[in-house]
């Protein structure tokens, strides 16, 4: 440590102080990677934009999602 200190802080608050920026450290990284998130997901959608309308219209990938169920007779 300083030999002098200029602030005159008892260890207390200095350890408070050192919390503090950890913190709010912490609080800005994550902000960051929101952030960062929040524009990989902006980026997406503008791409998205520029798609054709015929993406509306096709098919379904799965092709078990499209088989509709048949029930028997007296069942509904």
């Amino acid at each position: 440590m300083a030999e002098h200190d200029y602030i005159q802080e008892t260890p207390a608050q200095r350890i408070r102080n050192w919390i503090l920026s950890e913190m709010l450290r912490g609080a800005g990284y994550s902000a960051v990677v929101l952030i960062g998130i929040g524009l990989i997901i902006g980026v997406i959608y503008v791409i998205g934009t520029f798609l054709p309308e015929e993406r509306l219209n096709t098919p379904p990938p799965m092709p078990f999602s499209a088989i509709e169920m048949v029930l028997p007779e007296g069942q509904a």
